[in-house]
């Protein structure tokens, strides 16, 4: 949703339960004391992570496999207590619907107060935001058992009520801890979307041109996704870092050049990182007519088919791009993506 879309009062309490960490940590630990959780049946779930580089489809995948009705997500109903999600959704009560708009990557994904959304991200700022946030740049880290253990009770407080006991997120920062979310829930599946690398590339400099106008208007849209730790593009773009020798902090932002050496660095540390049991899916494939690795990766996560609605839905946008880019970065690029395409036949086929 547009940040701008909030009037004074609720920008107030965003600030209030966002903007102080204070606040936030203090919202969750009255939450675990009200909470009535099983934590070692939410620890063993076959819960599903979506995790990606941004615009790589990973809001498309995850709203298909939302539609199912077999998981639970936050959404922006849980906003801005989104580390009290329960007793949030108490004092809050159900109010209807939202009228929806469109979203503010201005890509025709429209949006309401029941759109599944990546907002777990907060709780991880809170807690551990000194560990891999960095002011130009977000680390991968260690996390202790600790970490491990407060995350499965917050999973656990947010499936408290529900009838699906799984949980389903789209967090493209979870690209930098697969290993601790592989660790906490071993029966879980992480699905690492990606695309082909100019048109993604290119995509991700069209939004980082849209942010940079919608940040220089509005103090409160560039609070509002650091809140969110939404670095991926903007006046607050903070690169991912996989490996301290190639990550870029400095360049062209504005040219395509560096957007392509992102793309590079992300998926090379990714298949560097990612656990055995990743899912590298492309997005390029899930558009085919066929639906071949929609009712692939349904078989593997358990969720029924129902003709007609599970099916398809997933729509190319690859847009034509000219922009030169330095000698070798491209071929570099594609020989990546056709190894991230094995990586993916290769699981599939298990």
């Amino acid at each position: 949703m547009f940040a701008e879309d909030y009037n004074f009062f609720e920008r107030l309490l965003h600030r209030i339960a966002l903007g102080s960490a204070t606040v936030s940590a203090a919202s969750f630990e009255v939450q675990r004391l009200v909470a009535n959780t099983d934590t070692p049946k939410v620890a063993r779930a076959k819960h599903l992570f979506v995790a990606g580089l941004a615009r790589a489809g990973t809001t498309i995948l995850m709203r298909r496999l939302y539609e199912t009705g077999r998981f639970r997500s936050l959404t922006y109903r849980d906003m801005p207590f989104v580390l009290m999600p329960d007793l949030w959704g108490r004092i809050r009560g159900r109010a209807p619907a939202s009228a929806s708009v469109e979203r503010a990557h201005g890509d025709g994904i429209m949006v309401n107060n029941e759109s599944p959304e990546a907002l777990e991200e907060v709780f991880w700022r809170v807690h551990f935001g000194s560990k891999y946030i960095r002011p130009d740049r977000l680390k991968s880290c260690e996390l202790s058992a600790e970490a491990v253990s407060q995350f499965r009770e917050y999973l656990a407080i947010l499936l408290t009520g529900t009838d699906s006991g799984r949980y389903l997120s789209k967090n493209n920062n979870n690209i930098l801890r697969l290993r601790v979310i592989a660790a906490a829930f071993p029966n879980a599946v992480q699905i690492v979307p990606f695309r082909e690398p100019r048109s993604h590339a290119a995509s991700l400099l069209r939004q980082h041109r849209r942010f940079l106008r919608i940040h220089a208007e509005s103090r409160f849209s560039r609070q509002y996704m650091r809140w969110l730790v939404h670095h991926e593009f903007g006046a607050d773009h903070r690169p991912f870092e996989f490996d301290p020798a190639t990550v870029m902090v400095g360049g062209d932002r504005l040219s395509l050049g560096y957007w392509m050496r992102q793309w590079v660095h992300v998926y090379r540390g990714l298949l560097d990182t990612a656990p055995p049991s990743a899912v590298f899916v492309c997005y390029e494939d899930l558009c085919r007519e066929d639906n071949q690795l929609w009712m692939k990766l349904t078989e593997i996560l358990e969720l029924p088919v129902v003709e007609g609605s599970d099916v398809g839905g997933f729509v190319s946008r690859n847009k034509p791009c000219d922009e030169s880019l330095p000698e070798g970065l491209e071929a570099n690029a594609r020989d990546l993506y056709e190894v991230l395409q094995r990586r993916q036949v290769e699981r599939l086929s298990q």
